[in-house]
């Protein structure tokens, strides 16, 4: 029997997920249907999006830009979260349990999986984020989890750091456990065993004001598609780097693995879709 699938977005055209998908159920072996939903950008439109498409059989459905957080608030007042979901405060991936909407975030286990898959160390390691938005806020739980040793978060506006730390602090204890260091981008010096970039500012054609004495053995930037300034300041350097195509990759494999129960070889499917996607 044909399983369906949907990704909401608004745009939507762009989405990569119907091609990843696809990958991954000719992989398992499961008869999937998986599109592209766009959805007004407003909070009825987008319950009334997902109250349908569950009704009307649908199996799972992932959230992008810019309804995260309303499907965050949704869940919560009418299902459930995840503790990564409940942490981060958006939510990337939904299904039904226990009979109500169920809401999951899989993008920072997503990033600290392809991380683990190229090879880098991040038991006991020295991480800093460059950024304070919602791609950084998703990502802190589970490089905790992964055993780092200690993290710096930096933002241009130190404030807005500082106000990160505290809500992620109130929201878990395992992050409250975890003694976070704030600064400006600026601020940021030393050496780190990672850094990466949580911000979208290579993709507008501007460049972070990285210190001179900032140094890193490996370098990770959550964008992916071009090149990206961050990365190319750090191979000068002699840094190790990686884009986020693989984040893409691994946190699409962790929704087809919710909704499904079904492991996919993420190794595998990352040659396949190597190629450019439609």
């Amino acid at each position: 029997m044909t399983q369906h699938f949907i990704v909401i977005g608004n745009p939507i055209n762009h989405s990569k997920s119907p091609k990843i998908h696809q990958t991954f159920a000719a992989q398992t072996d499961i008869d999937i249907r998986y599109q592209r939903q766009y959805c007004p950008d407003n909070e009825a439109s987008f319950v009334a999006v997902v109250e349908a498409f569950f009704y009307g059989g649908g199996v799972g459905a992932n959230v992008t830009v810019p309804f995260k957080q309303i499907a965050f608030s949704h869940c919560q007042t009418q299902g459930g979260l995840s503790e990564h979901a409940r942490v981060a405060g958006a939510v990337n991936t939904l299904l039904i349990k226990d009979g109500a909407v169920y809401g999951d975030n899989t993008d920072g286990q997503g990033l600290v999986n392809h991380i683990i898959s190229l090879g880098w160390p991040l038991d006991g390691a020295r991480v800093a984020i460059i950024g304070a938005g919602g791609a950084a806020r998703g990502v802190v739980l589970p490089l905790i989890e992964a055993g780092i040793a200690s993290l710096t978060i930096a933002n241009r506006t130190l404030s807005k750091a500082q106000t990160l730390v505290t809500e992620l602090s109130a929201a878990s204890q395992t992050i409250e456990r975890q003694a976070i260091a704030t600064c400006t981008t600026a601020e940021l010096t030393g050496e780190f065993d990672l850094i990466i970039n949580a911000t979208s500012i290579g993709l507008t054609g501007d460049t972070l004001p990285i210190a001179d004495s900032l140094n890193t053995h490996y370098a990770y930037d959550m964008m992916y598609g071009r090149a990206l300034p961050f990365l190319q300041h750090f191979t000068r350097r002699g840094a190790q780097v990686s884009d986020g195509y693989g984040m893409l990759i691994n946190q699409a494999a962790l929704s087809f693995e919710r909704w499904t129960g079904r492991a996919v070889e993420v190794a595998a499917a990352t040659i396949d879709l190597q190629s450019p996607l439609t």
